[in-house]
């Protein structure tokens, strides 16, 4: 199964949904908030994307910032950190999970290849889709061997 579009029941997927996210000692709206601040050290640009009204506005403000040096080689263990942070809210960890082995895609129509997958080529790295399985693996992973270790302790109480 393929869920290529982070629209409707799959919304949580999406860096443009609305679940707060800590970076560097704030929190921001959505993920899509705190990447595009991230992109730049400058105070003031990171303060005015803090403040934008949407993710879509941020994104906005995001484009237009001097990026950060290295910001090639750093952009994708920051969204890796947003991501867990992201999902470190039971909820959407459950939401993740229950997506279960399904190859999640960043499917777009505006051609980021990076991120996501370009539907109408099926051209695209998928890079946020391949992250978000691998958060999704460890929260298996977690979720199996902290569930083994709460069983213990349950039959050890019994005894």
């Amino acid at each position: 199964m393929q869920i290529d579009s982070f629209r409707d029941e799959y919304a949580f997927l999406s860096n443009f949904y609305h679940a707060p996210v800590l970076f560097e000692g704030v929190t921001y709206p959505t993920v899509e908030h705190a990447f595009q601040a991230a992109k730049t050290l400058d105070p003031k640009m990171r303060e005015m994307i803090l403040k934008a009204g949407s993710p879509s506005q941020a994104k906005k403000i995001g484009q237009t910032v001097t990026l950060r040096y290295g910001w090639g080689e750093v952009r994708v263990p920051i969204m890796v950190e947003l991501l867990r942070s992201k999902f470190s809210n039971p909820v959407l960890a459950k939401q993740l999970v229950d997506t279960g082995d399904a190859e999640l895609i960043e499917g777009n129509n505006w051609h980021d290849v990076f991120w996501g997958v370009h539907l109408p080529t099926g051209e695209g790295q998928n890079m946020l889709g391949k992250l978000l399985m691998q958060i999704r693996s460890v929260l298996k992973l977690e979720s199996r061997v902290f569930g083994a270790l709460y069983s213990l302790e349950e039959r050890d109480a019994v005894v």
